[in-house]
């Protein structure tokens, strides 16, 4: 009796290590429950920390904004924690328990779009273009390409804090690590532990609307997301060079947490009223819709009575090192004259306007203007134009580097100290530089809007083509 007794002791204590080792439950990719969550923990003491410290060390807008990323991150661990002890629930439920997370990035996008001004706008931008990499959740069967996409949207303003500050400020240099690192380090642990798609307890009770964590304390709760669009879609505004990529992903997320509630707004249109199915709607009196008639000669209709459009005063000033030029519309004769080597100039939202810069300045760029022309002397550092359309600019002294982003129609006119100029250029068209010739006059080269790429056996090879046709 006592050997059987002393048999049935081990049992149990082989029996009970076992229980500890697996834990109260497995998640779906076969990890402990709270071990996911741990190695979350290991990315917000690792880089987000780093991250975190050193916009801070940075100060204002950066610091802001971080605080809003700090808060992000926190939705998102409250919900791997319910993830980590809770059953997948229905579909509307998990669209409430998503909300938070949704709701943190469209405050952290939000301050970018209220803060277009600001001297770190870069550094705000690479955040806002990669915040919605915290989606992930949502975006099953594969969560770490889209968080790959998400990190590859940033690159180019990275690069671009990597370039005005590597000389000046290793600070800025070491953000853009940590920063760079957040993602990167995520792709590992969804790869590890959500491969397709958020883990969740299959042993624990079904996860409720009640475990989804509240809106952070700081600034309250958000706005709600917005709705879908509204059939039939316009877009007509779709070329005017505005940055609508942060607002588009935005409605997008919005759309998809409604979940089963997407086609609510849809109409049901029975057989007959369809006209494939009932040809004598065809001759009825209702008017059918057709497309556009090439070269038609047609009066212009009166416009349809609109909300009227909000127009801001134009404005015109220094404020602290930064020279403001913003929403003017068909001023021909705006000059800056008082300049300092540390000044930069900002020009925003203007139209069919001319801006003449003296002296020399540290960078000017031009974000969102149609029609505008830009005459300066010298730049030690970057001309950026970003988001316009139809843009001329001409150098009178010089400048080492002029920037091209999302902008349709540039000419530039390079002097002749300039023509070592480096023009970066990306997702632009219509490009032309202007190089000047011995007898005073402009030869006139586009830029290469179309690449070619071929694999020689151990790299990739890029080179300018011309459009075919």
């Amino acid at each position: 009796m006592a050997e059987l007794a002393g048999l049935v002791q081990r049992l149990e204590v082989a029996v009970s290590r076992l229980e500890s080792m697996s834990g109260p439950g497995e998640s779906a990719g076969g990890a402990s429950v709270s071990e996911f969550v741990e190695a979350f923990d290991e990315i917000v003491s690792g880089p987000v920390a780093q991250y975190l410290s050193l916009s801070q060390k940075i100060g204002g807008d950066v610091q802001k904004h971080a605080d809003l990323m700090k808060q992000a991150f926190s939705a998102q661990r409250k919900l791997l924690v319910t993830a980590s002890t809770s059953q997948k629930p229905s579909d509307a439920v998990l669209t409430t328990l998503l909300q938070p997370v949704s709701k943190a990035i469209q405050v952290v996008q939000g301050f970018r779009e209220q803060n277009r001004s600001s001297p770190f706008f870069n550094h705000l931008s690479a955040v806002s273009e990669s915040v919605p990499a915290l989606g992930w959740i949502a975006m099953a069967p594969k969560p770490c390409p889209y968080v790959k996409e998400m990190l590859d949207a940033a690159m180019f303003y990275t690069n671009r804090v990597l370039k005005d500050f590597k000389e000046k400020d290793k600070t800025h240099v070491e953000w853009v690590k940590a920063y760079v690192s957040i993602w990167n380090d995520l792709q590992g642990y969804i790869k590890k532990y959500h491969t397709v798609g958020l883990s969740w307890n299959k042993s624990g009770p079904v996860a409720s609307a009640s475990a989804a964590p509240p809106c952070p304390p700081a600034g309250g709760c958000p706005p709600p997301p917005p709705p879908g669009p509204p059939p039939p879609a316009d877009f007509s505004g779709a070329s005017d060079g505005g940055d609508n990529g942060a607002g588009n992903r935005n409605a997008l997320f919005a759309s998809i947490n409604k979940g089963s509630d997407i086609t609510k707004g849809l109409k049901h249109v029975s057989d007959d009223q369809k006209t494939h199915k009932n040809p004598g709607l065809r001759t009825s009196g209702t008017s059918v819709r057709t497309g556009p008639k090439p070269f038609a000669s047609q009066s212009p209709r009166p416009a349809a009575s609109a909300t009227p459009t909000r127009s801001l005063p134009p404005v015109l000033e220094l404020d602290g090192k930064k020279w403001k030029v913003e929403n003017q519309e068909g001023a021909q004769d705006l000059v800056i004259s008082e300049t300092e080597l540390k000044q930069v100039v900002y020009a925003f939202k203007c139209n069919k306007s001319t801006l003449q810069v003296k002296g020399k300045i540290n960078s000017i760029t031009v974000d969102n203007c149609k029609k505008m022309g830009l005459v300066f002397d010298h730049v030690v550092g970057i001309v950026d134009i970003i988001n316009c359309k139809d843009v001329k600019v001409q150098v009178m002294g010089k400048v080492p580097t002029i920037s091209i982003n999302k902008t349709d129609g540039c000419h530039v006119y390079l002097s002749q100290d300039s023509l070592n100029c480096e023009i970066v250029s990306a997702k632009s068209s219509e490009m032309n530089i202007l190089v000047p010739n011995k007898d005073g006059e402009y030869s006139e080269h586009p830029v290469p809007e179309q690449f070619k790429t071929i694999w020689d056996g151990s790299k990739l090879v890029t080179t300018a083509t011309e459009i075919a046709g």
